[in-house]
């Protein structure tokens, strides 16, 4: 897994180094810089694949923009920022992956340049690209890292730590995407970044689940059991009886059974389902299905959620998460408090982070560990409370 996120000079990020554990949960107000948390992950992704342009840029989630939109710009003139961005991670062994990418303000290149580019796997540095060595007739636009990885062993650190980083996604769904009544622009296996091929994603989820033994069941029921009104939920080609002519439809399509209403008409599809059930959905297939990739974001988790489905929903995401694979890791971000009651924070992979801007716009990142003081206070209000009460911090000054 990815231990330390370092960035430098990235839209509203001065200079942040942000420990990471399994689960990572964002909060802030609007504007203070968490999707541009995870937009520097989706750089860095797309510079570890060998192409940082718009198109890779938008495959993994990140908003395209003209290069003066993803370089800081601080009005404060003690904040002067070099003209490149700088970005790395580390992992567990101490292999790490960094870039420098640059790309003029007024006449943009259609992808950015490599200006440093370095891999490690923690023993020996397999890629080293500097200013000193520009001289050499490279091309300025492809990494190298990209090129070392066909030559390295699967279980090299390194090549290990830069497929993670070549998978990176940032999931962001939205209600009619969801629905199936428009198509997803970013498709992907086994969903898509904005909701789409729900239905698919949870055939094949069944299909995984029915395939295996023991928890298997249990583990669709917790799905089930946070949607309290259904009582199963199937994926059918056949839904045309249950859906106007006139409403656009995918080839699959998900089939709900309401419990409360008469059985002669208790059917319906995800146009006409309340849409916190596709979202839950959606964020059981990100976490159960191994197609997923190994790192991957959220954005906007609380999203259509009511706050108490919410907590049940972000208590369930560690053991979802290593249902399948116990490497897998989940950055996301939230506005809502109720995100605050379903994180174990005793867990040290279950990690809290506080994002805000201070008084010259530069976004800060803290890790939020409780003091004994606040341990004392969470045991009468929930941290929900305490947030809102000014006692965690990114407490919006409106």
């Amino acid at each position: 897994m990815i231990r330390k996120l370092k960035i430098q000079g990235f839209k509203s990020i001065y200079s942040e180094s942000i420990l990471l554990g399994r689960i990572n949960c964002f909060i802030g107000a609007n504007g203070a810089g968490k999707s541009n948390i995870l937009e520097a992950l989706g750089v860095l992704g797309a510079a570890a694949n060998g192409v940082v342009d718009d198109e890779s840029l938008l495959r993994r989630g990140v908003r395209a923009g003209l290069p003066r939109l993803y370089k800081s710009s601080f009005a404060s003139k003690s904040k002067s920022m070099p003209p490149q961005i700088f970005i790395s991670v580390e992992g567990e062994a101490g292999e790490n992956y960094r870039v420098s990418l640059l790309n003029p303000l007024y006449a943009p290149e259609p992808a950015w340049s490599y200006k440093t580019e370095g891999l490690s796997d923690g023993t020996q540095e397999l890629v080293s690209r500097g200013v000193r060595n520009m001289r050499i007739n490279l091309n300025k636009q492809a990494g190298l890292a990209a090129l070392k990885l066909v030559d390295l062993e699967p279980g090299n650190t390194a090549a290990q730590l830069l497929q993670r980083l070549q998978e990176f996604a940032i999931y962001c769904p939205n209600t009619p995407t969801l629905r199936g009544i428009v198509p997803d622009v970013q498709s992907r296996a086994p969903v898509g970044l904005n909701g789409g091929q729900l239905a698919e994603g949870f055939a094949a989820l069944r299909k995984l689940l029915s395939d295996k033994e023991g928890d298997a069941t249990d583990v669709l029921d917790q799905v089930l059991e946070l949607i309290d009104w259904v009582s199963d939920i199937q994926v059918t080609s056949h839904g045309a009886a249950l859906l106007s002519p006139n409403v656009p439809r995918t080839k699959l399509m998900l089939k709900f059974t309401d419990r409360f209403m008469n059985r002669s008409r208790n059917e319906l599809t995800a146009y006409d389902a309340s849409e916190g059930a596709l979202y839950v959905i959606f964020c059981a297939l990100l976490c159960l299905l191994p197609q997923v990739p190994r790192l991957l974001a959220i954005d906007n988790l609380d999203q259509a959620l009511n706050p108490r489905l919410l907590t049940r929903l972000t208590s369930r995401l560690s053991s979802w998460l290593r249902h399948n694979d116990p490497q897998r890791q989940l950055l996301f971000t939230a506005h809502n408090p109720a995100v605050l009651d379903g994180l174990d924070l005793a867990d040290p992979e279950v990690r809290l982070f506080a994002v805000e801007r201070n008084s010259d716009g530069l976004t800060c990142v803290q890790r939020i560990e409780l003091t004994p003081e606040q341990k004392l206070l969470n045991q009468q209000f929930p941290l929900s409370r305490l947030w809102v009460m000014g006692h965690l911090g990114a407490v919006p000054n409106v």
